[in-house]
């Protein structure tokens, strides 16, 4: 057994000198400098502001300042840079070129976009993006295009009707130009039809005749405002054909001299045209279009058509596309909108467009009617997740004004704009529907030598002035907005007299919010009291025993998702004790105080220490926590992070020594900087535990990190006991020893990698275009059992949701069988007289008959049958005692603990354990163990083929299954609860669940008393009483709500429901404290199964503030208040009495604007998660999931039996997924928030 010695490891005492009390790797602080702390350092050493280049996105820059602590993030709602395909970036240029390939495309966009070079109409234009895009072809051949700078003209694709194609840096526009009457009244512009095909993205019409292209998780890709036509009847149509200038973007020009003085110079030429929207005077429409799977169809309309003269001509027909990521609009008191306008050289305006005399002449901004503008940016979040705002600025650029004379210019928050939005605008987001004023600026810039001193275009920079007026809250704002509190930024500039033609001005499209932030700090992890090797932090019913009075206390310090990883960071480590009435108290701090580093800064990631040297009182009971925070304003000011959980432990100095671990065999103890991986679940490894010290230990005992409790007390001064992990992945090994007095030890702990098991033997994931179902589980086709697929089809509705093969990203496919399909291996799978497991996701469509999703074909009859018997009505696993005409199925047999949900994605699993230890069948459903029952029989090989969606029973085939099967799988062993559970999770390779959307509900577009599910699934919900669709929001009076009559999601599998809602704050103030208002949920026959909530927490009152943002006071000197309701958001069971368990919001609700919301429910961990926005509310919180068998509703709860709850406000997006998002990350890249 000399191997055996050779590979002992031993893991020493806590505390004592060894090899392994080394410091880990993680622990030693970086030498070499990160991009991130070498630009810090440049910084403050230059007294400059310098870029960190690794930061870079194509609208967003981050700057590390001189102060050596702090950021800045410059975030511009347009690209000001785009990424090269090799890599690197290039200054935005949408200039045409002809490529190698033949094609026409922009030199450097922020999208993939080609243009054809002629020929077939076929590829007219594609635009993609991540390996997804949409292609749009002419029903006709095209002549080779004339390329214009950005633009590509398609001569006569009619009799004279030219196609005309608009590179932007973002998207495209395309515009038909209809030259004559006859072209416009011809058959061939009746209706016109464009073949479309989507490749990873599902395209649909929204509302007012736009369209939006999104991904498999709803997410917007790119996006079409509404498709319009003009005319040119503008006064200036002449002049704008002859010079480029469009009415609606004229200059100031004088029109008529008053007097003798000298007549002021005009504005500078534009370089606007009429292909980019109507202008002034010119008549316009939108247009009807019609969306299906493979083709546009846009309906020009008549009535513009037929009132057209030869003199208002040409006509423009204008489709466009672009990218999904920010929302810019112009718009008009006369009608018009220039959705995502490009700022020109001139740019857009905004105020009053009318007449003014200045200095005895009168000017105008028109020859046609006066109109207004306003001008709206939205921002998503983007790199402001994870940041703690210090300050923020609006700036943009003021290319222009009416006069010399400054006029003030607001900039106010609203709620949400679109492609489908129009005059007025949006509301505000105050109780009232109100604006809320960010910042305000006096100023005038842009007409150059034409004013005394010269007033050149200028950047105008909005921000704070809350010393003299109150009212402004820009950095306040955008630190809400950070915080994930409400889920887009919308600004709109205007004039603030709307009624003075000489606060009228010009802006470009080039506008950034620049915000100066440190990151924030994230609750520490690896926190616990620390062995040399691993970690330990025990519960308060079960505290750990610590024999050291100084314990080693230790916890890894932590920023938050999105923040700056080289931020300054300390932990604090608080420690209390029990006092001995119960209650607690804090601990003698030690010499070198509660943070670590005690002096100096650490960064993300890195372990940190502190030995508790205020020596510990023995026969005490003491608790432990940890929180992460980050310094800045050279460490005057911090921010903190929440705490870690408590970990409790009891001293004792006396009692016997922390024993000693040795590995034996298979596995080996991880040390500093390595672990070795060994072995794989369900296979033992021994492991010596003894006595260190000189102590005489009499028993031991010990857990796994994947126990819930101490395995049994053994005896033996020394004891080598096997070892077997039952998942793969690092395990903890705890064990503990007493000594002959029966007095318990100390605890130590070790950390050791386990392997992975082996794979399937078969694995069908049904993702082909056609033909068999692939066996996935072999690499080599010589040892794949394909299966035949018979009467089954392939849907668009697979369990893994997104998937992303060979740089191509699309959903993932499943089995859909309606009753009388199936697929089949060629031959002989599983040897069922051995030990073996077998899971499917599946969706049943119906119950009411008994449905099979997998057997194995003997001679009469399948040894197992896993599926749905309908005389119990539960999923079920049966054994066949025999392969005979007349076995029987129900003496092995166990069935589910509750009733399947139909129309649900739900994993199966069967165990048959033939080991002699073993002699069992167990059925899992979701992970879930629901049972098992003796093998009486033994087991009997079938030598016939696996059969997916039916079973083969008395010599014949029947029990065929009616819905979705995926992810099919069979293993020649036994699979433990542990990698089942890991199984039913469905995991990629970094840990993240892989998500099925199967529900999208978009308001946007939808009319009527039903709200089309969007998603592959077509589950529409149907409204009631006071609900309301307005081409916008689902709009909620507090009467009605939106309902499917059953489940979307698996309430016992794991899921994730997300919405963007906005709550009306009037309709709350008017409930009690404590009224919840479900926004999404769904119920079981009596109560709540799972909801996401608004709970009203209080009524308080708030200053009232003039326009000017100064309080109002009544007669008596009083402030005038007014009252106000406060509220928090929550995820859980909702019950009427408050009493479910709920995850809620770390800060008030923000009412009446739009706000983010995300619960996850992981059924792996049993916990929920409640994100608002991205931000992550809390750790985890142990959850028992219910089922639910009764109604999905929006705005409205059932609790007591009865329907109450309702919820008063609007929503705007819902939608759900089987599947858990893990972290806030996975948030950002699956939900979008």
């Amino acid at each position: 057994m000399i191997w055996l010695t050779a590979l002992a490891v031993l893991v020493t005492t806590p505390g004592l000198a060894s090899p392994l009390a080394a410091p880990s790797a993680a622990a030693v602080e970086r030498s070499v400098l990160s991009e991130t702390e070498q630009a810090q350092l440049d910084a403050k050493e230059s007294g400059e502001p310098v870029e960190v280049l690794g930061e870079r996105t194509e609208r967003e820059t981050v700057f590390a300042n001189p102060d050596g602590e702090t950021f800045t993030l410059d975030k511009s709602i347009v690209p000001v840079r785009v990424e090269k395909p090799g890599g690197g970036w290039a200054e935005p240029d949408a200039t045409l070129v002809k490529r190698a390939d033949g094609s026409v495309g922009p030199k450097a966009a922020a999208v993939g976009l080609s243009f054809s070079a002629g020929g077939d109409g076929e590829g007219l234009v594609t635009i993609g993006e991540d390996g997804q895009s949409v292609s749009l072809g002419w029903p006709g051949r095209l002549p080779e295009p004339r390329l214009e700078g950005q633009r590509a003209v398609y001569e006569n694709v009619l009799p004279d009707v030219n196609l005309i194609l608009t590179a932007t840096v973002e998207g495209f526009r395309q515009v038909l130009e209809v030259e004559t009457l006859e072209a416009a009244k011809g058959p061939e512009l009746a209706s016109l039809e464009y073949s479309m095909a989507a490749n990873g993205l599902n395209v649909r019409e929204g509302a007012a005749g736009s369209m939006e292209a999104t991904d498999g998780n709803g997410q917007v890709v790119f996006r079409s405002p509404s498709a319009r036509m003009w005319n040119s009847a503008g006064a200036n149509v002449a002049a704008a054909k002859e010079t480029g200038i469009s009415p609606q973007t004229a200059s100031v020009t004088p029109i008529q001299a008053s007097s003798a003085e000298e007549e002021r110079p005009a504005g500078p030429i534009d370089e606007g045209d009429p292909l980019t929207g109507p202008g002034m005077g010119d008549e316009a429409a939108v247009m009807d279009i019609d969306v299906t799977a493979s083709s546009v169809v846009v309906t020009p309309d008549t009535g513009l058509i037929a009132g057209t003269t030869a003199a208002e001509l040409p006509l423009y027909i204008d489709p466009s596309v672009e990218l999904g990521e920010s929302e810019r609009t112009v718009l008009s008191s006369d009608g018009d909108v220039f959705y995502n306008f490009s700022g020109g050289d001139n740019g857009m305006s905004v105020g009053r467009c009318g007449s003014a005399v200045i200095g005895g002449y009168l000017y105008s901004c028109t020859t046609g009617s006066a109109y207004t503008n306003r001008m709206y940016f939205e921002f998503a979040p983007g790199k402001l997740k994870g940041k703690h705002v210090l300050s923020a600025q609006f700036e943009i650029t003021e290319t222009w004004s009416f006069s010399c004379d400054p006029r003030w210019v607001d900039l106010e928050r609203t709620n949400g704009i679109s492609s489908s939005s129009k005059w007025p605008g949006p509301r505000g987001p105050k109780s009232d529907g109100s604006w809320d004023q960010m910042s305000d600026r006096h100023v005038s810039a842009g007409r150059g030598g034409n004013c005394t001193p010269a007033q050149p275009r200028a950047p105008i920079i909005f921000a704070d002035n809350t010393d003299e007026e109150p009212d402004e809250n820009l950095t306040p704002t955008v630190k809400a907005f950070a915080d994930g509190k409400f889920s887009t930024l919308t600004l709109m500039l205007m004039a603030k007299d709307e009624s003075d033609p000489i606060a009228w001005k010009r802006f470009d499209d080039d506008a950034t919010i620049q915000v100066t932030y440190v990151g924030k700090p994230a609750t520490p992890t690896a926190y616990g009291l620390d062995t040399g090797t691993a970690e330990i932090c025990s519960k308060e019913s079960a505290p750990t025993m610590w024999t050291d009075p100084t314990p080693n206390l230790t916890a890894t310090a932590q920023t938050a998702s999105g923040g700056e990883a080289d931020q300054s960071l300390r932990v604090y480590f608080d420690v209390d004790v029990q006092n001995t009435d119960g209650t607690w108290s804090d601990a003698k701090e030690p010499s070198s105080g509660s943070e670590s580093p005690p002096t100096g800064y650490t960064r993300d990631g890195v372990v940190q220490n502190k030995i508790w040297d205020a020596t510990l009182a023995d026969k005490k009971q003491y608790r432990y926590r940890a929180a992460t925070s980050t310094y800045y304003n050279k460490g005057a000011s911090k921010l903190s992070s929440g705490w870690t959980g408590y970990c409790y432990f009891t001293v004792d100095s006396t009692a016997p020594k922390p024993p000693s671990i040795t590995f034996d065999s298979v596995y080996s103890p991880c040390l500093p900087g390595s672990c070795t991986v060994a072995g794989k679940p369900n296979v033992a490894g021994n492991v010596t535990f003894g006595p260190t010290d000189g102590d005489v230990n009499a028993a031991y005992r010990y857990k796994l990190s994947t126990d819930s409790t101490w395995r049994a007390w053994k005896n033996g001064p020394t004891l080598t006991e096997p070892i077997i992990p039952v998942d793969s992945g690092t395990v903890t090994l705890t064990v503990q020893a007493r000594d002959a007095a029966g007095r318990p030890g100390g605890e130590n702990a070790v950390r050791f990698l386990v392997g992975e098991s082996d794979g399937p033997i078969g694995w069908w994931t049904f993702n082909e275009v056609s033909g068999d179902a692939v066996d996935v589980s072999a690499s080599s086709a010589a040892y794949r059992d394909n299966a035949t697929i018979s009467a089954g089809t392939r849907v668009n509705t697979g369990r893994r949701g997104v998937v992303t093969e060979k740089g191509a990203t699309g959903e993932d496919k499943a089995l859909n069988l309606g009753g009388q399909g199936y697929a089949a291996t060629p031959g002989k799978l599983l040897e069922t007289q051995a030990p073996y497991t077998v899971a499917a996701w599946v969706r049943l469509a119906a119950t009411g008959t008994t449905q099979t999703v997998l057997g194995q074909n003997g001679v009469n009859s399948s040894p197992f049958f896993l599926g749905y018997c309908a005389g119990t009505d539960r999923w079920c696993l049966r054994l066949a005692d025999a392969d005979t005409s007349t076995t029987a199925l129900d003496n092995q047999r166990v069935d589910s603990l509750e009733a399947p949900q139909t129309k649900v994605w739900t994993h199966l699993a069967a165990v048959v354990d033939t080991n002699a230890g073993g002699k069992s069948l167990t059925l899992y459903v979701n992970g879930i163990k629901q049972g098992s029952d003796a093998l009486t029989t033994g087991g009997w090989s079938a030598d016939g083929a696996l059969q997916i969606g039916r079973v083969k029973s008395k010599g014949t085939f029947g029990e065929y299954f009616t819905g979705d099967i995926d992810e099919v799988k069979v293993w020649q062993e036994v699979k433990n609860e542990a990698q089942l559970a890991k199984e039913a999770g469905l995991k990629d390779v970094d840990n993240k669940a892989l998500m099925e959307l199967v529900a999208r509900y978009k308001p946007d577009g939808a009319q009527g008393a039903s709200l089309p599910d969007l998603s592959e699934y077509g589950n529409p919900l149907s409204l009631s009483g006071g609900a309301s669709l307005d081409g916008e929001a689902l709009v909620l009076d507090g009467t009605g709500a939106a309902t499917l009559s059953r489940p979307v999601v698996a309430d016992t599998g794991s899921f994730t429901a997300a919405t963007k809602v906005a709550v009306s704050t009037k309709d709350l103030l008017s409930k009690p404290d404590g009224y919840r208002a479900q926004v999404l949920g769904q119920r079981t026959a009596n109560g709540s199964s799972w909801s996401l909530w608004v709970e009203k927490t209080e009524t308080v009152p708030e200053p009232v503030l003039d326009d000017e943002g100064n309080p109002v006071y009544d007669d008596e000197g009083n402030p005038v208040t007014k009252p106000e309701p406060r509220a928090r958001w929550h995820f859980g069971r909702l019950t009427a009495d408050g009493s479910g368990t709920s995850v809620s919001s770390k800060e008030d609700a923000v009412l009446n604007s739009e706000v983010a919301l995300v619960g996850a429910y992981d059924a792996q961990t049993r916990s929920i998660t409640l994100y608002v926005g991205s931000d992550a509310q809390s750790p985890p919180q142990a959850y028992t999931a219910s089922v639910g068998s009764g109604e999905f509703a929006a705005g409205k709860g059932w609790t007591n039996s009865a329907w109450s709850h309702y919820l008063s406000g609007r929503i705007t997006d819902i939608r759900l997924w089987a599947g858990a998002v893990k972290d806030v990350d996975q948030v950002e890249t699956v939900v979008g928030f």
